[in-house]
């Protein structure tokens, strides 16, 4: 996976779990808070750079690379990756690195959820969704549906990604579009992407995601939720919806 540096590749600690080989970035820390910064489909580590830069000095920050296409070791042929099959992959992870008291905080893929309600020996103390997938918001909007059909179609995953090629794609509505405020850097995109634009193997993880994760796998979970006063319309209103469909689940005010 990349460093939490933008567009710089790094040495990165591994750790074989039961699914496969998953690298991960740990800015280290004994005895600080530990926050778990869990990434989605086709974003790498570096995602998160902005966040340690500004809180590595006070949190210890654990960034694994999901099987989710920004990964660059294939998963094993029988691994279980759908979204609970990840969600225990998580658990496993955070078992086999003895993180306790976690600050879980999930973006885009909607798997955090699920770490908590795989009841991961306790190690989940705080669980901070980010905009992503909830409830019955799977496969998440526009961009999500069509990435989901393609996983479907033969060779349609490869001709997706092959698309992603050009950058004016990239920008578009179906692609990273609507999925960052200010925009992703293409180094960035490019470092993010290249996984599974060169090996078929990642392609093929990404594809058992896909089409092996359902509607009605994310479960209800407790959660601290923030409601972005610029978040769109719809977003905010999935929000306040988890909010009062979920136990424990609270929005706290600005």
């Amino acid at each position: 996976m990349q460093s939490f540096r933008a567009g710089r590749s790094a040495v990165v600690p591994q750790v074989d779990l039961t699914s496969g080989v998953v690298a991960y970035a740990d800015t280290g820390g004994a005895g600080r808070p530990v926050l778990v910064l869990l990434g989605g489909l086709f974003v790498g580590g570096s995602m998160w750079r902005h966040v340690v830069a500004e809180w590595g000095g006070e949190f210890r920050c654990v960034v694994p690379q999901l099987p989710l296409g920004a990964h660059r070791t294939p998963m094993r042929s029988g691994a279980d990756l759908s979204g609970r099959g990840i969600a225990r992959l998580v658990g496993e992870f955070l078992e086999r690195l003895d993180l306790r008291d976690v600050t879980l905080v999930g973006s885009d893929w909607g798997g955090a959820q699920l770490v908590v309600a795989e009841k991961v020996d306790g190690r989940v103390a705080r669980l901070v969704l980010l905009p992503q997938e909830a409830l019955d918001n799977y496969p998440p909007g526009l961009s999500g549906r069509s990435v989901c059909r393609a996983a479907r179609t033969p060779g349609g995953l490869t001709l997706t990604l092959q698309q992603m090629r050009f950058r004016a794609l990239r920008r578009s509505p179906l692609a990273f579009g609507r999925m960052s405020k200010r925009g992703v850097p293409d180094q960035v995109l490019d470092a993010w992407l290249d996984p599974a634009l060169r090996r078929s193997e990642i392609r093929r993880d990404v594809a058992r995601y896909l089409r092996s994760t359902v509607t009605g796998d994310y479960l209800r979970a407790a959660a601290a939720l923030a409601i972005p006063e610029d978040q769109p319309a719809a977003c905010a209103a999935a929000i306040r919806r988890f909010v009062r469909e979920t136990p424990d689940a609270r929005a706290p005010r600005p």
